[in-house]
């Protein structure tokens, strides 16, 4: 049932947010979530955040196999356009899913993963499998310890309380996509310090 209540940012509500700040829980979504707002499809990654094991590797595993998928038809420009589209996007996606669930940062929220990793691919490429797999497993490291700058902007929003900051919802979506960008360029500098100890 669609709550009658509509909102700028969000749109019409799924049912579960009974007022701009307050969701009911859900804190693990299903096939059936996923399908109750177009928002959902993108932060749930296609379904990919649906993993029960380990959904950000999941969801970082979906960005490496569309990433492969897209690159006969990709160029540099592409790349660019289709992150620089992504990024507000899933902003846009996170806060409204984050939202329907009513949890400032759910684990089940990828597209931070698939964009980041869009990210680290479109600037190291081209390189061959085992810098893909090094890749991958530093911006796993990164995402999932979160040393340093990533674990600083991990915890920036996590102390938000929705029913006195009308914005939470908005603050906690950005915050959802700016740690995993974060590990993003921690993963690409130190792949860049390693190839030029290399050269």
């Amino acid at each position: 049932m669609t709550h009658p209540d509509s909102d700028p940012m969000y749109g019409p509500t799924t049912g579960l947010a009974k007022d701009p700040g307050r969701a009911a829980t859900v804190t693990r979504p299903s096939v059936n979530f996923m399908l109750t707002h177009p928002a959902h499809w993108l932060a749930l990654g296609f379904g990919s955040g649906l993993s029960r094991i380990a959904p950000g590797t999941a969801g970082t595993l979906w960005a490496w196999i569309a990433f492969i998928a897209l690159a006969p038809w990709m160029n540099e420009v592409r790349w660019a356009a289709l992150i620089a589209v992504s990024l507000p996007l899933g902003w846009w996606a996170c806060s409204v899913t984050a939202r329907n669930m009513g949890v400032l940062d759910p684990g089940s929220i990828v597209w931070d993963e698939v964009v980041a990793f869009w990210i680290v691919l479109w600037l190291i490429m081209p390189t061959g499998l085992v810098g893909q797999v090094l890749a991958f497993g530093l911006f796993r490291f990164f995402d999932a310890v979160k040393p340093g700058p990533v674990g600083w902007a991990d915890a920036l929003y996590h102390h938000l309380d929705p029913s006195k900051d009308g914005a939470s919802w908005r603050k906690a979506g950005f915050g959802i996509m700016l740690d995993d960008i974060v590990a993003a360029g921690c993963t690409v500098l130190v792949i860049a310090l390693w190839r030029l100890g290399l050269a």
